[in-house]
């Protein structure tokens, strides 16, 4: 029943913080839009009220005239509204599908035993601590070097590095699939907390000083806009390690920390394209292409790299295996209760699964194949130690027929 329960406490969560981040990531790539399309107007009464920039938008058969104030209008007419829950909530369902898939059950989604054996405890203490530390060095390479000069290349080099150590790190010390979602979950909790302790408490002061008639500091708006633009880089790498996990041959590589890094840099290029593309529309830089055609090569080289050898593959050899002969059910039978039964037999049947019969094997054949010779999820992190033999013998099985007679 626990099973079953986490089964459908991860599938809302997850469904309810796709929705958020699309929210979030939507109203974020937005405003971007809108910040390098906004046209000085020549109004004088524009100009007088204070406004920096303008755009007029046509969608869904209305009008749209968006206008920038900086550093702030002299007075707010109407209701103000605050983009800050999309952020917020993104984050917190996110560290909650975290705990139910993997804190709640450290010792198998997050431990690999030939990397770190290390405690539950040691492990999630760990896990956590990667959140909170990525944030505090972030956050204190943005106040020392952010507004110096250069300031935006030496904080962009200086995050490259950290973020390539801490993808390195995690991927030596917890299983890859969780490395990779950690690595993305660093990131994102960065991003969250731009908004939670600069953005929305700067725009915050720069409300009360205005109510109060105080000439408005711009240094809020300015940092606002630093932390603003961070955050939509960050936005296609934490997608990227986010996704991954769904796919093994990228986490499961023994150079996966590399394909992570080089995954995320090509995001940020891409990213970087589709920033810059809306200001070279209006003339105000060059054309950007470059940076997405280096993105699209990083990404290539990646699926080059990754190429499987079909002379080595475990589902080619089973297939050959295969073709060869039949495989008897016995011989398949030894494999599964040494490395299978113990989550999917009497006692435990992990996903409602369970492989101790001829019946429920035959039922999950499929799966098997895909889980443990194609996709290779099965078991997680190997904790059971299935051979290279034993996977394509359960493939060449398959291959015969899946018979269980």
């Amino acid at each position: 029943m626990e099973s079953y329960l986490l089964d459908w406490a991860n599938l809302l969560l997850r469904w309810v913080h796709v929705i958020t981040a699309i929210a979030w990531v939507g109203s974020s790539f937005y405003f971007v839009f809108l910040d390098n399309n906004l046209i000085r107007p020549k109004s004088p009464d524009l100009l007088e009220k204070g406004v920096d920039g303008a755009l007029w938008a046509v969608h869904g058969g209305g009008f749209y005239n968006p206008q920038k104030y900086m550093v702030a209008p002299k007075k707010i007419h109407t209701h103000l509204h605050w983009f800050y829950w999309e952020s917020y909530s993104t984050w917190l369902t996110g560290f909650s599908l975290f705990t139910v898939s993997y804190l709640w059950n450290a010792g198998t989604y997050l431990i690999d035993k030939s990397l770190m054996d290390w405690s539950q405890a040691g492990a999630i203490g760990v896990a956590l601590g990667f959140l909170v530390v990525f944030w505090l060095i972030y956050d204190r390479i943005c106040q020392w070097f952010g507004f110096r000069k250069n300031g935006d290349a030496v904080v962009g080099a200086m995050l490259f590095v950290v973020i390539c150590f801490a993808a390195w790190l995690s991927c030596h010390w917890f299983a890859g699939r969780a490395a990779f979602l950690l690595t993305g979950a660093m990131i994102a909790t960065a991003m969250s907390a731009n908004v939670f302790f600069w953005i929305i408490p700067g725009q915050r002061k720069v409300i009360a000083q205005m109510a109060a008639g105080e000439a408005v500091d711009p240094i809020h708006g300015k940092r606002a806009k630093q932390r603003s633009v961070h955050n939509t880089y960050f936005t296609l790498p934490v997608l990227f390690a986010m996704l991954s996990n769904h796919y093994s041959f990228t986490y499961s590589n023994p150079h996966n920390w590399v394909i992570l890094i080089m995954m995320m840099l090509a995001g940020a290029l891409i990213r970087q394209y589709f920033v810059m593309m809306h200001g070279y529309r209006l003339g105000r830089n060059k054309n950007p292409l470059g940076y997405a055609v280096v993105g699209v090569l990083v990404i290539l080289a990646v699926i080059i790299a990754l190429k499987p050898d079909a002379s080595k593959s475990i589902a080619n050899n089973a297939d050959r295996a295969g073709q060869n002969g039949s495989i008897a059910y016995k011989d398949v039978q030894k494999v599964l209760e040494t490395r299978c039964y113990m989550c999917h037999g009497a006692a435990v049947q992990m996903k409602n699964v369970r492989l101790d019969s001829p019946e429920g094997v035959k039922q999950h054949a499929q799966a098997m194949y895909q889980q443990v010779v194609v996709t290779r999820i099965m078991r997680m992190n190997n904790a059971t130690n299935i051979s290279e033999d034993e996977r394509t013998l359960i493939g060449a099985w398959f291959q015969a027929g899946a018979k269980t007679d």
